[in-house]
């Protein structure tokens, strides 16, 4: 079997072994990707068990403003020598007792204290809120993102099959040349080179569509053996977008400082860190606090004037006691350790000010830069599809001269190679193009669609 029959053979393979009832299939449109995307996310689960934290933080801080009860019960048993109840003297005696307490605790006033824990917590689940719906627009994103990737792999593989089934095509007249004498066999050896080459490049560009559904697949925590077929919109080129000359950077920027969730957790984190720090600094002055109680005991060597053992339910009551009074607690030195702690929450305020900025300055970089990144994409596929044009221009005057014997077949391949690459390079311009538009969108509107 000559080289051109086992090209051929790998080629045909190639272009028809993923020839099923795909029709058929299940296929996956932008929106179910995302909808399947947030309900089995990993990520997206693990910023919820951070936002329920955070809740439950808040839920205890606010517990703690109700007063304390606490109940105690115990029982004993002895034997030995004890004081008599009756005259004091010292008998050997079994003695069994119990005693019962509840008790309430509960602040009058803390400086404020505990409120201003409980508006920082209250703050801080505010802020974990906005980061679970970070979270879920950045997954939304990369989602659209790995869907682009998927349309432009296939867009490739369309535009290497026909660069294969052109090369083909050439092959078999060129072997009718060669047997009628019309044209040498080397025409039929570089031909048959150049297929081999396309039909690695059409492996090549099916395994990137693997590839990037398998990272489509990993965004969307579906089982690796679980089909995937992209629901591939009309024409791509008619994706609704909004001008490039209406997304100035600075504008987008102004919007992205309304929307961007993580700008909202920022400005919350540092409004939570301020109420921590006012709350540390009220532990520094006494606290004032209602403190009562109730108690009762029993012992089975208690006796009236006549001997018999008092029974239960009278010495519960003989014995019943209430207390009620004030408690006031003034810190007087425990090491500098409360004066350390508001210290830290101040410097975590400033801190978190710091990452607010550091934060908001990334957003804008990125912003611009995504900016760049259209106009350049756009320069890009402009010229790219000049150059498609001119590369098929080119290559429809050199199909004429090949086929007269005027042109040799080195320099008629390389005119069909550079057609083959224009095609890809205006194809991956134009996915380029619409990724960097609609990244733009997304600082913008904190949304994605296509």
């Amino acid at each position: 079997m000559r080289l051109s029959q086992i090209a051929g053979f790998f080629l045909f393979f190639c272009m028809f072994a993923n020839i099923t009832p795909a029709v058929a299939q299940d296929t996956w449109s932008l929106k179910r990707c995302v909808d399947y995307a947030m309900e089995h996310s990993i990520t997206v689960k693990q910023q919820e068990v951070q936002k329920r934290l955070a809740e439950l933080t808040l839920q205890q801080s606010r517990l703690s403003m109700i007063p304390g009860f606490s109940g105690n019960v115990s029982a004993g048993y002895s034997d030995g020598r004890i004081a008599s109840i009756q005259d004091n003297a010292y008998i050997n005696q079994s003695v069994f007792n119990a005693s019962g307490s509840l008790n309430m605790r509960g602040d009058l006033f803390n400086w404020f204290s505990k409120q201003n824990q409980i508006a920082a917590n209250r703050l801080d689940a505010e802020s974990n809120s906005f980061l679970l719906q970070k979270a879920r627009n950045d997954l939304a994103f990369n989602v659209a993102t790995a869907f682009l990737q998927i349309l432009l792999k296939e867009e490739q593989v369309k535009v290497n099959e026909v660069q294969a089934k052109q090369t083909l095509s050439n092959l078999e007249n060129t072997k009718k040349l060669v047997i009628a004498g019309s044209v040498p066999e080397s025409n039929q050896a570089d031909l048959e080179a150049q297929l081999a080459q396309d039909s690695t490049n059409l492996v090549t560009a099916k395994n990137d569509v693997i590839l990037a559904i398998l990272q489509m697949k990993a965004y969307l925590n579906l089982g690796f053996e679980i089909p995937f077929v992209p629901e591939i919109p009309e024409n791509i080129a008619t994706l609704s977008m909004t001008p490039l000359g209406e997304m100035d950077p600075e504008m987008v920027y102004s919007a992205a400082l309304t929307t961007y969730p993580l700008v909202k957790s920022d400005e919350l984190r540092i409004k939570s860190a301020d109420r921590a720090y006012r709350a540390a600094k009220g532990q520094l002055y006494p606290t004032l606090s209602l403190v009562g109680g109730l108690s009762t005991s029993y012992a089975n060597n208690f006796y009236d004037r006549d001997g018999k053992l008092i029974p239960f339910n009278k010495q519960l009551d003989n014995t019943f006691g209430k207390n009620i009074g004030l408690s006031l607690g003034i810190p007087l030195f425990s090491g500098w350790q409360q004066r350390t702690n508001v210290a830290k929450a101040k410097v975590n305020v400033y801190n978190l000010e710091l990452s607010r900025d550091l934060d908001n300055q990334k957003l804008r970089q990125d912003i611009y830069t995504a900016h760049a990144n259209a106009v350049a994409a756009l320069q890009k596929f402009n010229a790219s599809s000049t150059g498609v044009m001119a590369a098929q221009k080119a290559y429809d005057f050199a199909t004429k001269r090949f086929n007269l014997g005027l042109m040799n077949t080195i320099d008629y391949i390389t005119t069909q190679t550079r057609l083959f690459k224009a095609q890809i390079d205006k194809v991956s311009a134009q996915y380029d193009y619409i990724f960097k538009m609609k990244l733009l969108e997304f600082y913008r509107d904190q949304r994605i669609s296509l």
